[in-house]
């Protein structure tokens, strides 16, 4: 894989990703003192055993720097342990010790039962030692996170824990740092303040569509953040939940846009330990077979391009991957129990049923879907995905006609049970990881300018920078061309 700094080795990991871990011959850096308030100077002092001074941690600064500019130099991919030596290790303490803060207030202060204007605009400043923490819309996102059926607690623990955060490094064009709870849960991307903005102002619009469409495929934005750090720039953030998760099985990785200039990346040689995220031309000559979930898809996909049209947002990616089912979770004769269970759950209200709990309790189980709903009988009808096994009906409880076509509208499916189970689709051989990201790029006037050097510059090919309109229909071509 190429060439790493002394104080770093390759170890492989379950899911076939590159994973960079810590070498046992530097003991010295791997005992970080991590107190229950995670205080970033604590932890500066345990990082070496000399005393501290200004030219001593001028001198690890410089030298963590030089150590991964090397390591970007060598384009590694993957996901790298941010330990005592990394470059970023600073501001993770200090992102962990600002967001238990946060969440902390989020506790304390439950939101309230309808979300109001207020609740999108609030701004929170905490200061702490060393630095300051703004938490943006704190009472909205709250409320969402509470929608998503995300406990507060878990995702406290999970921001704050005492585990490295981990750095994701991809092939991607963005020169945005991404970082991974250790868990896999949550992403942390820096973002700027002009995607802030955006964000926030439409946070209101976002949040709706999602109470209208709880299954969408839109990407769930679970917080932004600023950090503020003396006599340096002031970082931004968003919190996301993690499309590829759980990622333990994955096979391969692939950044839709529709379209072909600058859509192929090279694949990673056989046996390769690296992440590479693969793109439209790399696709091509497969296919994602779903079944009967297929239509839902299709519609999904019209019901959340609309959306971005409307927003006047292009450039926007459909994330897909892959995993092989295994043989005992193909064709389960799921039990009466489970049908209830996984209905009430997929049917109930948003707070209980979009998400199932994080901490990963459930097993996974085959798929079926919610075919159809007979609208003028009181009556769920459910079809196992592989052949052969007969309609399972049954007469629900008694609900007003209203209900079912509110039920009927919210283009709803039957969820797999197993951990996050909002982007995730069984087909008869595969599991299927997808969803739309990087939702800020608006179509302005330099977009439109750029529209028409490629229409010169790309003549007969396809490109991204096209209208919103054209960019949300080519998408849905795309996957109705490669979805069976």
């Amino acid at each position: 894989m190429g060439w790493f700094p002394p104080a770093w080795t390759v170890c492989p990991v379950g899911y076939g990703l590159g994973f960079v871990g810590r070498n046992p011959l530097c003991q010295q850096h791997q005992q970080v003192a991590f107190t229950e308030e995670l205080r970033p100077d604590i932890q500066r002092e345990a990082m070496t055993d000399a005393p501290e001074s200004t030219r001593g941690r001028r001198s690890l600064t410089l030298k963590r720097r030089f150590l991964w500019k090397l390591r970007q130099k060598w384009k590694l991919l993957g996901l790298f342990e941010i330990n005592g030596e990394h470059e970023f290790y600073d501001l993770t303490c200090m992102l962990k010790v600002g967001l238990r803060a946060a969440i902390q207030e989020a506790i304390d202060n439950p939101p309230a039962d309808a979300l109001s204007d207020t609740d999108c605009k609030a701004v929170l400043k905490q200061a702490h030692e060393g630095f300051e923490m703004r938490t943006y819309g704190g009472p909205a996102f709250a409320y969402f996170r509470h929608l998503l059926g995300i406990s507060e607690k878990e995702y406290q623990l999970s921001l704050s824990s005492r585990s490295s955060y981990l750095q994701f490094i991809s092939n991607s064009k963005s020169k945005a740092d991404f970082f991974l709870t250790n868990n896999k849960c949550f992403f942390l991307k820096t973002q700027s303040k002009r995607e802030i903005r955006f964000l926030l102002s439409n946070l209101p619009k976002y949040i709706q569509h999602l109470e209208r469409y709880p299954h969408s495929l839109l990407v769930k934005f679970l917080g932004v953040h600023s950090i503020i750090v003396p006599q340096e720039k002031k970082k931004y953030f968003i919190i996301m939940q993690s499309v590829f998760y759980p990622d333990e099985r994955i096979l391969e990785r692939y950044d839709i846009k529709g379209c072909q200039v600058n859509r192929w990346t090279e694949p990673a040689p056989g046996g390769s330990q690296v992440i590479v995220v693969l793109k439209d031309l790399n696709f091509e000559g497969n296919s994602i077979h779903l079944g009967q979930q297929r239509s839902w898809l299709l519609c999904q996909m019209q019901v959340d391009t609309q959306f971005l049209k409307e927003l006047n947002v292009l450039d926007y990616s459909l994330l897909v991957a892959f995993q092989a089912l295994h043989a005992d979770e193909k064709g389960q004769n799921l039990s009466f129990a489970d049908i209830i269970f996984r209905t009430t759950k997929s049917l109930s209200n948003p707070e209980s049923s979009l998400l199932t709990s994080m901490s990963g309790i459930m097993d996974e189980e085959s798929d079926i879907v919610v075919s159809e709903m007979v609208g003028e009988v009181d009556l769920y009808q459910l079809r196992e995905l592989n052949s052969g096994v007969q309609d399972v009906s049954f007469q629900s409880s008694a609900k007003p006609d209203h209900d079912l076509a509110y039920i009927l509208a919210q283009n709803r499916r039957l969820l797999p049970r197993c951990r996050s189970p909002l982007h995730l689709l069984d087909g008869p051989e595969l599991r299927y990881f997808m969803g739309i990201i990087d939702l800020f790029t608006v179509y302005s006037f330099p977009k439109r300018l750029e529209h028409l050097w490629k229409c010169i510059r790309y003549r007969g090919q396809t490109f991204s920078t096209v209208s919103p309109s054209d960019y949300a229909r080519r998408l849905c071509q795309w996957v109705e061309s490669h979805t069976v």
